[in-house]
């Protein structure tokens, strides 16, 4: 699925301007350096990383905001919590997927299964319940970290 980040910014600027909040280099900047990164991130990780990228700066208070709206936005979500940590992931352009964390490395890994999603339909039916959206994270021990505590 291909992604036009020139319209994401389009539409994001009317967002901001409904908002009565300023456009900036540096918001549409953020979505370009987001997409680019092109995994899972903590908005920690996200400043470090771009902070390598000395060409193009974006200040740490503008990343927080920024992340804020995008979410607000639409462009990015809140995909796993874990103790004090948020992780994010850029989701336009990307099909509805669950996660898998690895609570010793911290890997993620995607899945989709259509039984999992068959079955919270069923349930939300039968309570009568009308879903808006969900997300699922199972937390474990990846194959990797098992088998270096065998060895």
């Amino acid at each position: 699925m291909s992604v036009d980040l020139k319209e994401i910014k389009n539409e994001f600027k009317k967002f901001l301007k409904r908002k009565n909040m300023k456009v900036t280099q540096s918001r549409l900047d953020l979505i370009d350096l987001i997409a680019d990164y092109g995994k899972h991130f903590e908005v920690e990780e996200l400043v470090n990383w771009i902070a390598t990228r000395t060409d193009r700066g974006v200040s740490r208070s503008t990343i927080y905001r920024t992340i804020k709206l995008l979410q607000e936005f639409g462009v990015i979500k809140e995909v796993i919590k874990l103790s004090n940590r948020t992780i994010y992931e850029f989701v336009v352009g990307k099909a509805h997927h669950d996660h898998l964390v690895c609570v010793e490395c911290g890997n993620i890994i995607e899945f989709v299964n259509e039984d999992i999603e068959k079955l919270q339909d069923e349930v939300c039916e039968q309570y009568e319940f009308q879903p808006i959206h969900h997300r699922l994270e199972i937390f474990g021990i990846c194959s990797e970290c098992r088998e270096k505590k065998v060895t």
